[in-house]
């Protein structure tokens, strides 16, 4: 199973963050999954990257030419896919995966989530969309959502399109139900 992550690259954070990164890195290519993302080598997104890396996972980015400078990209992917634009890097990263994982990240990562979930309630992928609520990061976006619901702009059945863990151990199980694959 390809699993997208969508995260921060910002290295300007609390250590839980990157950790829960580490780890969620490491049970992805712990259950045989590749892990496919930004490509960037710093933040939540270096540290998903080195964690899958460290128990010998498969691991591809997916960047914009002009990320392609010295530090930026994670420089241990086993394929790297350079972009023309931020466009085409999400639309690749969506295209290419089977499900989705949304770390603490800032304004591109809220673009990506819910452009996933988007897509997802209009019918144009099935895929598992997982939100890690690290440190109750996302806390404040699952009332938002949950407002938006209760607020009549959003039906209550797309509380389904999305699921929230404040850990990064259930998530490969969900997305392996989910999909079917154990």
């Amino acid at each position: 199973m390809n699993i997208c992550l969508f995260g921060a690259a910002s290295d300007d954070i609390a250590k839980e963050y990157k950790d829960a990164a580490f780890e969620l890195g490491t049970l992805i290519a712990a259950g045989g999954h590749t892990l496919i993302f930004g490509g960037g080598n710093t933040g939540v997104m270096g540290a998903t990257a080195r964690g899958a890396k460290s128990k010998s996972g498969i691991v591809i980015g997916v960047a914009p030419y002009f990320f392609n400078r010295d530090g930026v990209l994670y420089d241990d992917c086993d394929e790297l896919i350079i972009t023309e634009t931020m466009h085409e890097r999400k639309s690749l990263l969506i295209d290419r995966s089977d499900a989705f994982v949304v770390l603490p990240g800032g304004i591109g990562t809220y673009d990506e989530f819910f452009e996933v979930i988007v897509l997802r309630q209009l019918g144009r992928h099935s895929k598992p969309v997982a939100v890690l609520n690290t440190k109750g990061y996302y806390t404040l976006m699952h009332s938002l959502l949950e407002k938006t619901i209760d607020e009549g702009f959003m039906t209550p059945e797309c509380r389904s399109i999305y699921s929230f863990f404040d850990t990064p151990a259930p998530i490969i199980e969900f997305f392996e139900r989910e999909l079917g694959k154990k």
